[in-house]
This record gives C-alpha cells, structure tokens and sequence, in this order.
C-alpha cells in the first residue's frame, strides 16, 4: 500500500508560539553587527512574554546595550516525520539591569558554555510568527 502525503503549515497563534518557545531551552539570536546579519546560537528562558537570554562580553551584548531590534528564532523539526515548528520573535534587546532579576536568571538559564561575565538580554516582543509544518497522509489502493 502507498500514501500520499500532503505536507503543509499552520499559522500559530501569539500564545501558542510563546508556549512553544517556553518548551525548548536553545534557539538563535539573530542581530546586526558591521551592517551584516550575525546569527548566534543562545540558550533561553521564557519570562512572561519575554524571551530571556544569557550573553557573555560580545556583539550579543553590544546588540542590548544599543538597544536594536533583533530577532529570535526557534524551532523542533524531525526530518523523518517531515513534521515539526518554527517560532520568530522580533523586539527590541536590552540589557537586564536590576540585581534581583539578574539573580533569578542565574538560576533560570542554563547555559553550556562557563562564561567569567554574564549578562541577561530581555527581548520584550513585538512581533510573533510561528508556523507548524504538518503532514496529512491519504491511503491509496493497494498494486499487486
């Protein structure tokens, strides 16, 4: 027997999009730097609405002390089942400033790499994109 499969997206909603980037712990930060696009893998927690990520001394930081629109994007995709998604997050970046929250980051996102300097980045989002990638297989008549 053989399926035809028909693949195809879902627009998701602002909530839905927050909920899924509240389930996964990395995603990609993607900022201007020299007038060229910089993409840098990050890892984050949800805060509410806001996407909060760890940053040592860099161009992610330089991104949230000039307080620039940047973007954020994660994503759960399985090449197998040909399914998955894909959230985008755009607002403006800005450096955490106030002890006590910067003290509950520090218990909140887990990052993969020891950093001597950390620093927290809020973005507070502007807009939300996401779009779910399905598959709906049909059965076809069986050949012999």
């Amino acid at each position: 027997m053989t399926r035809d499969v028909e693949v195809g997206f879902e627009e998701l909603g602002w909530a839905e999009c927050l909920r899924l980037l509240g389930s996964v712990e990395v995603g990609r930060l993607v900022f201007t730097t020299r007038a060229l696009p910089a993409v840098r893998p990050v890892n984050h927690v949800m805060d509410g609405s806001d996407v909060v990520i760890r940053s040592g001394v860099g161009q992610k930081l330089v991104a949230a002390l000039r307080e620039m629109i940047v973007a954020y994007e994660a994503d759960v995709l399985d090449p197998e089942r040909e399914e998955g998604w894909s959230v985008v997050v755009v607002g403006v970046a800005r450096l955490v400033r106030d002890p006590a929250e910067v003290a509950r980051y520090e218990k909140l996102v887990r990052s993969w790499l020891p950093l001597e300097e950390k620093y927290f980045i809020r973005i507070r989002p502007e807009i939300v994109t996401g779009r779910r990638i399905t598959r709906r297989g049909r059965p076809e008549f069986a050949s012999s």
